[in-house]
């Protein structure tokens, strides 16, 4: 294929720079000086050639994200001694002089809270889980509990950013992105990257498009959006008065003028323009298709409860999740709002878990009963984790934790992963890591990696960097979760 770079430049003689200059300084500098930084490594639609580096055990992602950072010490992070801790004053020793949110840095006391609901072990290894998980610790012999995550975000927006773009600047790629740019796509009726976002019953951050964003990327690998109800992707549909055939025409007519315009400039959002234009044509007959769940049987509700049968619903996006990935969606990102437990946590997470926990282990089961499983990554997690001191007043009814970035717990099944384990350790106090640190840089080149790809060279040139999903330094494949 024609580098786009060097034909671009080979267009740019005199007389044409000078005519292209009436469309202003922007054009003039792209042409001219932004090079291949700003063209794109790559546009080809299968994909970057250079990966897969190896033979992958994963072909898709499927990423369950509880935005607002759920509590690991009332979820998966237990240990008796908690109980004993509980009122106690957090030791500086512990704290050990770490920056706080605007939230508990007036705090003058730090008083410890135990978990207020009883844990179990469950499993073949006894592992630990809340009451409030039920339907988890049915599956913790499937799954891959990370006790260890860490990062150095502490505020919400900058740690979402972090962790689903490698980076807390905003403006990077997304992980969905690197992938669909990367691998390219497995069904051409469908988007490689689909977002589809629930809410919950707590505290509600804001979820900007920019983390499905291709950022950098050519913009045909960004997230696209679904939402329930009549009109799943915005602009979809025709107008009144369009038929299918007219609006075939219609994209007929548009292609040519884009291809004119194409071979003149050599731009590669024009390639990425004519992509996304027919990727929207085939989708007006794909989409209604999947997501119509009229031909789920009552097997599925059952499974995955009732609440699947609701549109919008974080169960109803766990069935289509798993209906995408029959059909070889690349990245599928669930998006769940309401883990912010500043305030009301033991209320509040008992009612995020009653939303999420039997949905999240169903779409495991089905996966596995599917045989989906085995080159099915799938993820649970959020940015970060909670502190095990007290944000406002210590009761049982009102008390909440504060951001905690130290330490935190995901869990990663399928493809490739050691299923049944517990990666990593904390405090006492769970508080601080004491075992196997996992940065959210190692977990991005982990799962990388269970996609065939080397993350070090994996990358792409931007503001003079050759970046990366898993950061410009220092991640590392966790080999330690790896079958």
């Amino acid at each position: 294929m024609t580098n786009p770079l060097e034909e671009n430049q080979r267009l740019t003689t005199r007389r044409n720079l000078l005519g292209r200059s009436t469309t202003g300084l922007g054009a003039l500098a792209v042409s001219s000086l932004l090079g291949r930084e700003a063209m794109g490594a790559s546009l080809l639609q299968g994909g970057d050639s250079s990966v897969p580096h190896f033979a992958p055990r994963a072909k898709r992602v499927i990423y369950m994200f509880m935005s607002g950072g759920p509590s690991h010490i009332d979820l998966f992070d237990y240990k008796p001694a908690m109980r004993e801790l509980h009122g106690q004053e957090l030791p500086e020793s512990i704290r050990r002089g770490q920056r706080l949110t605007t939230m508990t840095s007036g705090q003058t006391s730090f008083p410890c809270v135990a978990p207020m609901f009883d844990f179990k072990r469950h499993g073949q290894h006894q592992t630990w889980v809340s009451e409030l998980l039920p339907h988890t610790a049915k599956i913790v012999d499937d799954i891959c509990l990370i006790k260890s995550m860490k990062t150095e975000a502490i505020n919400h927006d900058p740690a979402i950013t972090y962790i689903n773009t490698g980076s807390q600047q905003p403006g990077k790629a997304s992980m969905g992105s690197w992938l669909s740019y990367g691998l390219g796509s497995m069904n051409r009726n469908l988007p490689d990257y689909v977002v589809m976002i629930s809410r919950g019953k707590g505290n509600l951050q804001a979820l900007y498009a920019r983390l499905w964003g291709s950022g950098f990327l050519p913009s045909q690998h960004q997230g696209v959006k679904f939402r329930s109800g009549a009109d799943p992707v915005l602009y979809l549909k025709n107008p009144e008065g369009i038929d299918r055939a007219t609006r075939r025409r219609m994209l007929d007519g548009i292609e040519r003028i884009n291809r004119a315009k194409l071979a003149e400039t050599a731009d590669p959002e024009i390639e990425a323009r004519i992509s996304q234009y027919e990727m929207a044509y085939r989708m007006q007959t794909s989409v209604p298709d999947l997501m119509d769940l009229s031909d789920e049987p009552d097997s599925t509700f059952e499974l995955y409860g009732e609440d699947a049968r609701k549109p919008g619903t974080y169960a109803a996006n766990c069935v289509l999740a798993r209906r995408m990935a029959e059909r070889d969606v690349r990245f599928i990102q669930l998006f769940h709002r309401g883990w912010d437990g500043h305030n009301n946590l033991p209320g509040e997470i008992r009612g995020q878990c009653k939303d999420t926990d039997q949905a999240s282990a169903g779409l495991l089961t089905d996966l596995k009963r599917r045989g989906l499983l085995d080159d099915t990554l799938v993820i649970w997690g959020g940015e970060f984790g909670r502190t095990i001191y007290s944000q406002g007043n210590l009761t049982k009814t009102n008390h909440g934790r504060d951001h905690h970035g130290r330490c935190f717990t995901t869990w990663i099944a399928g493809a490739g992963i050691k299923p049944g384990i517990e990666h990593g350790a904390t405090d006492d106090f769970s508080y601080n890591i004491t075992r196997d640190p996992v940065h959210i840089n190692d977990l991005n080149a982990t799962i990388l990696q269970q996609l065939g790809i080397d993350h070090r060279h994996f990358t792409y040139p931007y503001q003079g960097l050759e970046q990366r999903l898993s950061g410009v330094e220092g991640a590392r494949v966790v080999n330690g979760i790896l079958a």
